[in-house]
């Protein structure tokens, strides 16, 4: 039994780094609240010129979706709702 322990020790300090590790990934996948919506999409639509159509996508697809990706642009993989919803024409519909 007692060579058993560093084993058990080991799958322990091993299950908290991939915990820690993929921390970042699953943070995307937090479901926001809509009062959440506005000041994220206020970020991710910072860089851009065209300010007001893409405030209201990004608002429209965070109230459909409740999730918008990390930074003003990219990063589209950690919200699949965000990321896969498209136009008649197949083009991205959220910013």
């Amino acid at each position: 039994m007692a060579g058993g322990r560093p084993y058990t020790a080991l799958l322990l300090v091993l299950s908290l780094i991939l915990l820690i590790a993929f921390a970042d990934f699953a943070e995307g996948y937090k479901k926001l609240r809509p009062r959440d919506c506005k000041p994220k999409c206020t970020y991710r639509c910072s860089a851009t010129s065209h300010k007001k159509p893409c405030m209201f996508f990004c608002q429209k697809c965070c109230a459909k979706c409740l999730c918008v990706p990390k930074g003003v642009y990219g990063n589209k993989q950690a919200c699949a709702c965000y990321n896969n919803w498209k136009t008649k024409e197949g083009k991205p519909k959220c910013p």
